[in-house]
């Protein structure tokens, strides 16, 4: 993994200790195959972005072409080898949202294993907060986004959650996951 822990302390340092859970996540051939790809050059994590708007009552999600109908969730996307944790996380949000953000808070880092049949890929999302500073909502990668839009934190704990908790997807449902925590640890407020 490419994020070192230098790498990590500087965000720690600058951010905040995240709290640190512990999950696993069983899934089909199909999805354990898309995320070995998405390991290319040796990636095992992603940064998910709990992103408010200026009043801080809303957070944005996406939609992936892939999703069930009425399935969105936070952004979230991985540090390219090399590339700055900071820059790699707004251009995630840039690509994905089409807003600038500024990075407030490295709330949670969780560290899942993703299993299929006896293989097993340790993997770690790193969840941050922050606050849109400009630019448009509309997704600027339209191959990998098909859509985005502001949710409020009642939809994010309600009828979101629950669409990411039925999804047939185990990665939807790790996401589920993610988010509840997500939003537990913040007491229901707006992040």
């Amino acid at each position: 993994m490419y994020i070192t822990q230098e790498v990590l302390d500087k965000i720690e340092r600058r951010y905040g200790v995240p709290e640190i859970l512990h999950t696993r996540c069983t899934m089909n051939r199909a999805e354990f195959d898309l995320l070995k790809w998405s390991m290319r050059n040796g990636r095992r994590h992603d940064v998910t972005l709990f992103i408010s708007n200026e009043e801080k009552d809303k957070i944005v999600v996406i939609r992936k072409p892939s999703y069930p109908k009425g399935v969105y969730r936070p952004p979230s996307g991985g540090i390219e080898p090399g590339e700055d944790f900071e820059v790699g996380a707004r251009r995630e949000a840039y690509e994905e949202t089409g807003l600038a953000i500024e990075l407030r808070k490295y709330t949670l880092k969780i560290h899942v294993d993703f299993a299929h049949e006896d293989e097993i890929v340790a993997w770690t999302s790193h969840v941050l907060t922050a606050c849109a500073t400009g630019g448009r909502l509309e997704p600027v990668d339209k191959k990998e986004i098909a859509g985005v839009r502001w949710a409020t934190i009642n939809e994010l704990r309600t009828d979101l959650l629950v669409r990411l908790q039925q999804s047939p997807a185990a990665g939807l449902q790790y996401r589920a996951e993610l988010q509840d925590a997500t939003l537990k640890q913040h007491g229901g407020k707006v992040i």
